[in-house]
């Protein structure tokens, strides 16, 4: 009895130090990721994340209200820097299906490909993931009453537009970005048919 008692302590011992471990773990985790609360990103991503930032930082654009009023127009601004919507169904991407990439109109960088664009019926252009994993951060949006991930430019944190759970295949995703807020980089066909040619 007395060497069951032993041995039932020492397994009891082991359990509260692995457990200990845990919680020192997660606990250190929690103070690494906490702060901006960030939706739609998995754990490999915010490790990624926190491991590149010193590099991915001096791409950051950050620049004052007074800076971007004078880079972008009215509209620009506000549906960038003040979260305007622009009325649905009236945007100049919103049936395009010309080939190419659509970037940042406040600062170039590349967001989403003609390839990932499908037709959502919703009134914004549509595409079911970014062109790259940091080309756009998702972000917590408990604003008009309602809860919703909202979509802004990895680069300068300018307004885009939500992204939604109901798009197709292979994501599943469905984000829903202003037009006035992209500028769009046509493919060139000819350049693409002479290039595989050479290859």
């Amino acid at each position: 009895m007395i060497v069951m008692k032993k041995k039932w302590c020492r397994i009891r011992s082991d359990i509260m130090k692995k457990l200990t471990t845990v919680l020192i773990a997660l606990l250190a985790a929690s103070m690494l990721w906490g702060g901006e609360k960030v939706v739609g990103t998995n754990v490999s991503t915010k490790v990624k994340s926190e491991l590149t930032k010193e590099k991915t930082m001096t791409d950051k654009v950050e620049k004052t209200n007074e800076e971007w009023r004078k880079q972008l127009t009215a509209e620009q601004y506000e549906v960038s820097r003040n979260k305007a919507t622009e009325r649905a169904f009236t945007g100049k991407f919103y049936k395009s299906n010309d080939k190419g990439v659509y970037r940042c109109v406040a600062c170039d960088n590349p967001l989403f490909t003609s390839e990932t664009k499908f037709d959502s019926g919703c009134g914004w252009p549509s595409y079911f993931k970014p062109i790259s994993e940091d080309a756009v951060r998702n972000v917590e949006d408990n604003s008009h009453g309602m809860h919703r991930t909202e979509v802004v430019c990895g680069k300068c944190g300018g307004h885009l537009g939500h992204v939604f759970e109901d798009g197709p295949a292979p994501t599943g995703q469905r984000y829903c970005i202003n037009s006035i807020i992209l500028k769009f980089e046509k493919k060139d066909a000819d350049k693409d048919a002479k290039d595989s040619k050479t290859k």
